[in-house]
């Protein structure tokens, strides 16, 4: 974790704009648009991509992929113009919470994998493509989405290690653990060999 260098009314105002950008239910309301159905009638009933492709819709589904995405990009990007490496973080933790506890939704929101993945690309872009490979060797081996999940996971604080960037180690350890207890109920299903594939209907 950088030094704290901002004052602290300027870091509790970019915790709240990055805890609002994130929070904001991409997969609901593509759904919603597109005729698609709601969301928590369907599959799993999470907000993610990976139920919104349930819907049998893969253009909603890579949209709700990129904009899940892209606001974690834009919740690091615009705290560290507009403040520094302290702000960053800070407003990229909180689009992860925002995400996973949208006030909106009575705080149940996804699981956060595209959100964090794009936080740790923008926050150092070699350890988001690592996790980005990670993702896609568990998730292309396994054929199940919450595993390379967890293989993203799971390899970001190594990889700021070893890429450099040990600014982003504490920020990545939170992210991961916050995956992995977003991701609890599927990890009790991978165990029971009860997990559904990608593209499967629960």
């Amino acid at each position: 974790m950088p030094l704290l260098e901002h004052a602290a009314p300027l870091l509790a105002l970019w915790a709240l704009l990055g805890y609002l950008l994130g929070s904001i239910p991409f997969g609901m309301v593509l759904a919603r648009v597109m005729g698609l159905g709601n969301l928590r009638d369907i599959g799993s009933g999470n907000i993610g991509a990976t139920n919104v492709l349930r819907t049998g819709s893969k253009t909603a589904a890579a949209l709700t992929l990129l904009l899940d995405g892209g606001k974690g990009v834009v919740a690091v990007l615009l705290a560290r113009a507009f403040g520094g490496e302290d702000t960053a973080q800070i407003a990229g933790l909180m689009a992860m919470l925002g995400h996973c506890y949208p006030v909106w939704l009575r705080f149940k929101g996804g699981k956060g994998v595209a959100t964090f993945l794009g936080i740790v690309l923008a926050l150092a872009w070699p350890v988001g493509i690592g996790c980005c490979l990670a993702w896609l060797a568990g998730a292309l081996t396994s054929r199940i989405s919450s595993m390379g999940a967890l293989f993203a996971a799971a390899a970001s604080s190594p990889l700021m290690v070893f890429t450099g960037h040990p600014e982003g180690l504490f920020l990545s350890i939170a992210l991961t653990l916050l995956v992995f207890w977003r991701h609890r109920a599927n990890i009790a299903r991978l165990r029971a060999g009860t997990e559904p594939t990608i593209g499967g209907k629960s």
